[in-house]
């Protein structure tokens, strides 16, 4: 593995890249209007895109917004979607690309993509294309993110402060215990969820680290019974009242900053970039996985 690595490289330019994000989608464009009802799909990472914009876009009054793995989503008529919100990196991934084939001429759809000229584009009425976010590393930072940071410019969001402080958590120091931590458990709360399971999928794919993510009020309904010394309780966003207290009394380590969530998001990555290296692994090549899951593409219509 080189010294600096495609990850590395990718996840320390999130300032820049949310700044030119926000610059689109604070401009007139085909993102879902107010009062539209919308469905957000994705796979992986994507998906996790998709809780955290569908939280926000409820949250802020502007309709319903359903989020659904793309192989999971339901589509049909009764439920009156206004448009379909594809969010995908690669603009290949087939279970996107079913759902764009199967909703064409029905429900118009708008896709979020990091590589313009896919299979995506022939599929979708709109796009919204962020060349610039695209990646080489296996391993997505940069490019979630940043749509995430699109669709809330969209939304009506001013992001000058998750960008100061993405800027300070690229800065932050790399604390040992979380690169020799045993164990990671993610939570947040709203549209803070998603970022959790992003952080936890973030962990496992780089470093094959055991983590879990979890509702931020589920946590104490079982699963806090895994906290315990050498393990770390990580939280995404607004603390229930007396988590930290129950976390600690575990023994396990409690972090929660105060820094904008996404911005937190991006020291999760360095960690789990900096544990990938402590365990001699590629972050940009992980075990069993490819830069898009490709198994039939349905044919442009």
């Amino acid at each position: 593995m080189s010294e600096t690595s495609y990850m590395e490289q990718e996840l320390c330019s999130q300032p820049e890249t949310w700044r030119q994000a926000a610059r689109i989608g604070a401009a007139a464009g085909p993102l879902p209007k107010a009062g539209q009802r919308v469905a957000v799909v994705g796979c992986g990472t994507s998906w996790f895109m998709a809780q955290s914009y569908a939280a926000l876009r409820e949250a802020a009054g502007q309709g319903v917004t359903d989020p659904f793995a793309a192989s999971e989503a339901f589509l049909g008529g009764d439920r009156g979607y206004d448009v379909v919100v594809a969010i995908t990196r690669s603009g290949t991934t087939t279970e996107v690309l079913r759902v764009l084939d199967a909703v064409k001429g029905r429900i118009p759809t708008v896709t979020i993509l990091g590589a313009p000229e896919t299979p995506a584009v022939a599929l979708s009425d709109e796009t919204v294309t962020l060349p610039f976010a695209d990646e080489k590393s296996v391993v997505q930072t940069r490019f979630a993110t940043t749509a995430l940071t699109l669709l809330r410019a969209h939304l009506g969001e001013d992001i000058s402060r998750a960008v100061t402080d993405a800027e300070e958590a690229l800065a932050a120091p790399m604390e040992k215990e979380w690169v020799d931590a045993e164990q990671f458990s993610f939570l947040g709360s709203g549209w803070t969820f998603g970022l959790a399971n992003e952080a936890a999928l973030k962990m496992r794919e780089a470093s094959q680290s055991w983590t879990e993510s979890y509702p931020a009020m589920e946590y104490r309904h079982g699963p806090i019974a895994i906290a315990a010394p050498g393990r770390v309780t990580w939280l995404f966003g607004q603390a229930p009242d007396g988590l930290e207290a129950d976390v600690v009394r575990t023994g396990a380590r409690f972090v929660h900053h105060a820094r904008d969530p996404l911005a937190d998001l991006v020291l999760v990555q360095r960690v789990a970039l900096e544990r990938a290296r402590a365990r001699g692994l590629d972050p940009d090549n992980p075990r069993s996985l490819t830069r898009s899951v490709m198994l039939e593409t349905p044919a442009a219509s």
